[in-house]
C-alpha cells in the first residue's frame, strides 16, 4: 500500500483551489459535495466555472498569495503551467498544507480517488495517480453491484445502534448486525419499504437475548497462493470472521483480504516442526465457537486434500459445533494450470493420482510403489521434495521408465513461482540445481513434458554464466 486511505471531513472547513479552468471545476464539484467552504483563485475564470460556482464559492480574480494557502485545510492546483504549479506546491509544503496538483502525481501529498456516492456509504478506488482511467473503470464495475438505496440502509442501521447497544450483549452485537444486513429487513429497506422495516426491526431487538448463541466454524480452502484463485465464498467468509486460524501455506496476500480486526492465529506446520499440535488446533476452534464467535480455519489448497480437514470436521461434529466446509482450488490443479500443464490429456494420461511424500517424522513414505509404477498415468506427489531421490528410485525400481517426464513446481501460482522439468532419473538433481526448498509439487508422467519450465541443462548453463 503506497498511500494511506482516509476520509476527511471538509464540512464548513476552508478549501482552496488555484486555477480557473475545467480541472478546477471538477475538483470544486467534489469538495462542494462534501460541504467545504470553498475559495477559487485564478487570474481568469472560464465562463462555465463562473456560471456554476458564482453562487456556491468565493471566486477571486487574482494571483494567489501565501496567506491564501496557509489559511486552507487542503489545496488543489489545476489548469496552471508547471512552473507556477511547482512554485505554489513549495509554498503549500512549507506551510504544512496538504496538496493535490491535477495530473502531476509527483507533486501531490494526496490523490482524489474515483468515488461511488451512496449517501452514508462512500466507496473510493485509487491507483495512486498511476492510472486514473483504470480507477474509473473499476468504479463503474463496482457501482453496478451496489444497490441504489445502500445509503438508506446505513442510515436505518444508525438509528438503531443505541437500541441494539442497550438490548444486546457486546459479544453478540457483531453477529446481530451481520445477520441484519443479510436479513429480510435489509431487503425491505433496499426495496423502499422502510416503514415496514421499522416494525420488523423493533420486534427483532425486543426478542429475548439471554441465551448465548453458539458460534460457527468454517473450514476454508485458500487455494494454492494466488489471491485471485480464492473463491467468492471464501472471500466473504474471511471478511466476516471473528477469528482466523491459518496454515503455513496461506499467503500474506490472502490474509490481507481478511477483516482487519479479526483475531489471527498462526497454527502452521512444517516437516517435523508442528507449531501447534493438531489436537490443540481442534480444541481452539471448539473453544472460540463456544464463545459465540465465527471462526475460519484457513488452509492452503483444498482442506480435504492432504489438509487434515476431515479430522477437524469430525472433531467439530463430535463437539456439536455448527461447521461448514468451503472448498478451495487444490495445489495440484492450480499449480499445473499455472505451469500450462494438463494433469490429464487424451493422448498421454487418462487418470491422475494424488499421493503425499510426507511421513511421520523423518520416516520414508509408506506407498504402494508397484501399483503407482504400474499406473502409467499422471502421478502428483504433495510434500515430496525432501524424499525426491527415494521417490524416483522406488518408481524406477518397480517399473516406471527412468526417462518418464517429471515437473517440479515450487510456489505455484505465486509471483515467485518456479517450474523445473526433466526426467524421472533427474528428479533429485533438478531439485538441487534449482534450489527448490518448497512448498513444491512433483508431477510424474508424460504430461510433465508439456509444462513451461527450465531443464537441468538450462540450469547448468545459468550456473556457468553466473560463475
Amino acid at each position: 500500500m503506497e498511500q494511506f486511505p482516509a476520509y476527511i471531513s471538509l464540512r464548513s472547513r476552508p478549501v482552496l483551489i488555484i486555477g480557473g479552468g475545467p480541472g478546477a471545476l471538477a475538483k470544486a464539484r467534489l469538495v462542494l459535495a462534501a460541504g467545504a467552504d470553498l475559495t477559487v483563485i485564478a487570474p481568469e475564470f472560464a465562463s462555465e466555472v463562473r456560471e456554476e460556482l458564482d453562487a456556491r464559492a468565493r471566486l477571486i480574480k487574482r494571483e494567489p498569495a501565501v496567506a491564501d494557502i496557509e489559511a486552507s485545510v487542503i489545496v488543489f492546483i489545476a489548469d496552471v503551467d508547471e512552473s507556477d504549479a511547482r512554485r505554489w506546491a513549495d509554498v503549500a509544503r512549507m506551510g504544512g498544507v496538504l496538496l493535490n496538483v491535477v495530473d502531476r502525481p509527483e507533486l501531490c501529498d494526496f490523490t482524489t480517488p474515483s468515488i461511488i456516492d451512496r449517501g452514508q456509504v462512500t466507496v473510493s478506488i485509487s491507483t495512486n495517480g498511476a492510472a486514473p482511467v483504470l480507477g474509473k473503470k473499476l468504479r463503474q464495475n463496482i457501482e453496478a453491484l451496489l444497490p441504489s438505496r445502500l445509503g438508506e440502509l446505513a442510515e436505518f442501521a444508525a438509528k438503531y445502534r443505541a437500541s441494539v447497544r442497550a438490548r444486546i450483549p457486546a459479544q453478540q452485537r457483531r453477529a446481530f448486525w451481520e445477520k441484519f444486513f443479510d436479513s429480510p429487513i435489509a431487503a425491505q429497506i433496499l426495496s423502499g419499504d422502510e416503514w415496514g422495516a421499522h416494525e420488523q426491526m423493533l420486534a427483532l431487538i425486543n426478542r429475548s437475548q439471554t441465551e448465548q448463541e453458539v458460534g460457527v466454524v468454517h473450514i476454508v480452502g485458500a487455494g494454492p497462493g494466488d489471491p485471485e484463485l480464492l473463491t467468492i465464498k471464501a472471500l466473504r467468509l474471511l471478511q466476516q470472521a471473528d477469528v482466523i486460524l491459518y496454515d503455513r501455506l496461506v499467503s500474506d496476500e490472502i490474509l490481507s483480504l481478511a477483516r482487519r480486526d479479526a483475531e489471527r492465529f498462526y497454527v502452521g506446520k512444517a516437516k517435523s516442526n508442528h507449531a501447534v499440535p493438531q489436537e490443540e488446533i481442534e480444541a481452539r476452534m471448539i473453544a472460540f465457537a463456544r464463545e459465540g464467535k465465527m471462526v475460519v480455519r484457513l488452509k492452503g489448497g483444498d482442506p480435504f486434500v492432504f489438509g487434515r480437514g476431515g479430522e477437524e470436521l469430525q472433531a467439530l461434529q463430535n463437539a456439536s459445533i455448527p461447521s461448514h466446509v468451503c472448498p478451495g482450488v487444490t495445489a495440484a490443479t492450480g499449480c499445473a494450470a499455472s505451469a500450462n500443464m494438463a494433469l490429464t490429456h487424451r493422448d498421454f494420461a487418462q487418470a491422475v493420482t494424488f499421493v503425499t511424500g510426507h511421513a511421520k517424522g523423518e520416516a520414508d513414505p509408506d506407498l504402494d510403489w508397484p501399483a503407482l509404477s504400474a499406473l502409467k498415468n499422471t502421478l502428483v506427489v504433495y510434500m515430496g521434495v525432501s524424499k525426491a531421490a527415494l521417490i524416483s528410485a522406488k518408481l524406477i525400481e518397480h517399473g516406471r521408465a527412468a526417462s518418464t517426464p517429471v515437473a517440479v513446481i515450487e510456489n505455484g501460482t505465486r509471483s515467485n513461482q518456479k517450474v523445473l522439468k526433466g526426467t524421472l532419473c533427474e528428479l533429485d538433481d533438478l531439485i538441487k540445481a534449482g534450489g527448490v526448498k518448497g512448498p513444491a509439487l512433483l508431477v510424474v508422467g508424460e504430461v510433465a513434458a508439456l509444462a513451461d519450465g527450465e531443464t537441468l541443462t538450462m540450469l547448468s548453463g545459468q550456473e556457468r554464466l553466473v560463475a
